[in-house]
């Protein structure tokens, strides 16, 4: 495809102006536009990310020809994060792209974390010989304000921990070993304050390779430095310890320990996204994040809450 991509953005918050600034460092190869249901809303995106148009409504950005892909940047009620609220839904979308033949990318932007790469890389050269546990902490107060879409679960598509935690469940399961079964357990639930959400979800899987996991997730429990957290990859020949967030990777194993600090300039990796993105429609090849890597997700989400369900009713 000669030129630079052409791309615009349906909806105009909070995500697209975090995607807008990554984009900044592919200007020459990504020009963006922006459509929201608030005109104004579309023209003050376009002038303060130098963007190329603006448009009023979604269908006309879709309509114009001039545009090459779509970011979808709305609730998950209209698909946002996961990438849709059924499986079902996967795989119309899936029907849908190979019928039209269109390259789909799942904006799952923490596959490409630079944390994600290095936990990958060293497991593929065995720096701690068969995995054995693994456990994910993202534990911190960040509470929401009454007015937050998330407050509302038809908005946000479900609680906390489906908007969010998909992120860190794809982490723990993007790492070389697959995760075969996952089970949800839900503390008690408190829905006092301005955040109404269902706020905190642990999560016990099984990988492929019968190694063990666990996710902690919660958004209103305190932690040091509101956010920094330790997780652990556990071998049979060393150890992983990791800032969930990336910061820095300690790597105990066979010779010297390591410290190793994966990156800072693309951290959330959203860089790397766009350019695997920008690939594969120039050449035609599947993208990382498919829909197909997305349904694994959704696989394994819908396992997660099934089993919490189960799991309450076995109780009551």
């Amino acid at each position: 495809m000669p030129g630079p991509l052409r791309l615009a953005f349906l909806g105009c918050g909070f995500i697209t102006r975090v995607h807008s600034r990554y984009l900044r460092a592919l200007r020459r190869d990504i020009v963006c536009s922006y459509a929201s249901r608030d005109r104004m809303k579309a023209e003050e995106f376009r002038s303060r990310f130098r963007g190329e148009a603006a448009y009023g409504t979604y269908s006309a950005a879709l309509e114009d020809p001039r545009i090459d892909a779509v970011v979808v940047a709305v609730p998950p009620r209209f698909v946002e994060k996961p990438a849709f609220c059924r499986m079902a839904e996967y795989r119309a979308a899936v029907e849908a792209r190979d019928r039209a033949g269109r390259v789909v990318l799942v904006g799952e932007n923490d596959h490409y974390k630079p944390l994600a790469v290095c936990l990958r890389r060293l497991l593929r050269e065995g720096a701690i010989g068969e995995m054995v546990f693994a456990y994910f902490a993202t534990i911190v107060k960040r509470l929401k304000t009454a007015d937050d879409w998330r407050n509302d679960e038809e908005v946000a598509g479900g609680d906390a921990f489906f908007e969010e935690g998909v992120h860190w469940l794809h982490i723990a399961g993007s790492l070389g070993p697959r995760i075969a079964m996952a089970h949800g357990y839900r503390p008690s639930v408190t829905r006092d304050g301005p955040d109404r959400r269902v706020k905190s979800m642990l999560v016990a899987f099984r990988y492929d390779n019968r190694a063990v996991g666990s996710l902690y997730y919660s958004r209103e429990i305190p932690s040091l430095l509101r956010g920094l957290r330790l997780s652990k990859l556990y071998g049979r020949e060393g150890i992983i310890t990791f800032e969930s967030n990336g910061l820095f990777v300690l790597v105990r194993g066979n010779g010297r320990p390591r410290l190793l600090f994966p990156g800072f300039r693309d951290i959330r990796g959203y860089t790397a996204m766009y350019c695997d993105f920008l690939q594969a429609i120039r050449t035609g090849a599947t993208p990382e994040m498919s829909l197909e890597r997305a349904i694994d997700d959704q696989r394994l989400m819908d396992q997660i809450y099934t089993s919490e369900r189960i799991g309450v009713a076995a109780v009551g």
